[in-house]
């Protein structure tokens, strides 16, 4: 941690430079003198030098990681008592015994909690109301006692309640294998699949769906399982175009599992009854080029996103029993200055997840009166995320809100009220005061005319001079839009008199 927080620090340190004397490096990067992989891919030749690095295990890659460090132990020297005062004011401002705020699903109340000198966090639940006892469902804690690392990946609990399909990671590389435990008994059960990526558990609460990774950590096969069973899981899927991952999910409505096969560009999802685990899974619509789409689920209808309409997507209907292109009916229509970058869908209203101008907007519709609201938020710099929504019939509509200065605030919107209520708000130790610090956006014109927004954000009584030091961050792959989120070690910055900007070169 200590090294991390060096390294990413570093900008600090050159700004407050005073603290730390020039000196001399010995140490010099070294270089990779391996030789270089080539391979042809889609008809392109690519090269990569550092292919050799793969060889996690190899003298050669320990001598070069060893080799970086020592470097990096060397430039970052004369920062060390800055490094350990940055540290311990960081840890400070951590509440390490907390709780997360529970989610409703099928009856229960499921929630983590961490304790205070406790590594890893401990998964549990309630029966019908906050005021049950507890029951730990997984404790990580326990689970990595004899682990250099353990890691969680997924968290499935069956139809019934009675039954965790877990996987857990103890490599640090993210290969994880599936668990299942009995929930009543506290036992596990015997299943222990490696590399598992995404399940989805049917109907029965005994059938389970679950995609593994290849060497190359892509998704490309669909298996089922049934519980107990000591024959080889049939295999449903595979997905053999490299370009394409699987992910297999189980709608709200609880009606139906969903394969998704996704590229970078394009999208293929298949659908079966969750009630019929040993039915066909059928395809809503094939793949095509740069064709994206999604799918849920209400009624005798799928709700589709896609992009078939324009960039930006559009919101659109299919029939269950004909769910193909030719069926499809236009709910939400393709918008040049708004994007539609998601939606949650409910019994009695959905909610779309937009983004015009930049920022984050969520759009309410009410499906009996066709009635639709925006959800207002009360700063020009923000961040908004769906929350824990697991029921599907429900008139609440949780949502985790943060600025630069505003830690996270888990909320439940009333629908129909329009009253919302702030159920947990990060608690930011060491005395913060969000009213010493200021945000603002500004429009910063691209090469091309496009207008860039960038969030700011610094202490209030900052000299306007241009002598500030400032540090600008900006990531935009994937289409990716960098969110404007609340993070209490940049306090350190900030009170240090850096000026924080970060430019959303995606969200134009």
């Amino acid at each position: 941690m200590k090294r991390q927080i060096a390294l990413l620090w570093l900008v600090l340190s050159i700004a407050c430079s005073r603290t730390a004397p020039r000196t001399e490096v010995a140490v010099q990067p070294p270089a990779a003198s391996r030789i270089p992989h080539e391979t042809v891919l889609h008809g392109q030749k690519l090269v990569d030098d550092y292919y050799w690095l793969r060889e996690k295990g190899s003298p050669a890659v320990t001598a070069y990681l060893a080799a970086e460090n020592a470097y990096a132990d060397a430039v970052m020297k004369p920062t060390q008592p800055l490094q350990e005062a940055l540290y311990k004011e960081m840890l400070g401002r951590i509440k390490e015994t907390d709780m997360g705020v529970p989610m409703l699903d099928h009856g229960y109340w499921y929630y983590t909690r961490t304790e205070q000198g406790k590594q890893y966090p401990i998964y549990c639940r309630k029966k019908g109301t906050l005021e049950s006892p507890e029951e730990v469902t997984v404790d990580l804690n326990q689970l990595g006692q004899s682990e250099k690392y353990i890691g969680l990946g997924g968290y499935w609990v069956s139809p019934d309640n009675g039954l965790l399909a877990y996987s857990i990671d103890t490599t640090g590389f993210r290969v994880y294998t599936l668990y299942v435990k009995d929930l009543r008994k506290g036992q596990l059960l015997e299943e222990r699949i490696p590399r598992v990526d995404s399940v989805a558990w049917a109907s029965d609460g005994k059938t389970l769906f679950y995609t593994v990774e290849n060497d190359a950590k892509r998704s490309y096969r669909l298996y089922r399982h049934r519980l107990g069973s000591k024959s080889p899981d049939p295999l449903v899927y595979e997905e053999k175009d490299e370009m394409f991952e699987l992910n297999v999910g189980r709608t709200r409505s609880d009606a139906y599992l969903l394969l998704a096969s996704n590229s970078h560009t394009a999208s293929e999802v298949r659908y079966l009854a969750a009630g019929n685990p040993d039915g066909s899974w059928q395809v809503v619509a094939p793949r095509e080029k740069e064709h994206e789409y999604d799918v849920d689920h209400r009624g005798d209808l799928f709700y589709i996103r896609t992009n078939s309409g324009g960039r930006n997507f559009r919101l659109v209907t299919a029939p269950v029993s004909g769910p193909g292109k030719a069926g499809w009916k236009e709910l939400v229509p393709h918008r040049e200055n708004v994007m539609l970058e998601g939606i949650d869908l409910f019994q009695d209203q959905y909610v779309l997840f937009e983004r015009e101008d930049g920022l984050p907007q969520l759009r309410v519709t009410d499906f009996k009166t066709g009635s639709s609201h925006r959800i207002e938020f009360p700063e020009q710099v923000y961040s908004v995320f769906p929350g824990g929504n697991a029921e599907f019939k429900t008139t609440l509509y949780r949502f985790n809100y943060q600025s630069p200065i505003t830690p996270s605030s888990v909320y439940d919107y009333d629908v129909q009220t329009r009253q919302r209520k702030l159920l947990k708000q990060q608690e930011v130790l060491g005395g913060y005061d969000a009213s010493r610090y200021q945000t603002e956006r500004v429009l910063a014109p691209a090469s091309d005319g496009t207008k860039v927004p960038i969030s700011i954000v610094y202490r209030k009584g900052l000299t306007r001079d241009g002598k500030a030091p400032l540090h600008l961050y900006a990531y935009g792959s994937y289409g990716m839009s960098m969110p404007d989120t609340f993070n209490s070690n940049a306090i350190s910055l900030l009170d240090r008199g850096v000026v924080l900007a970060t430019a959303h070169i995606r969200a134009a």
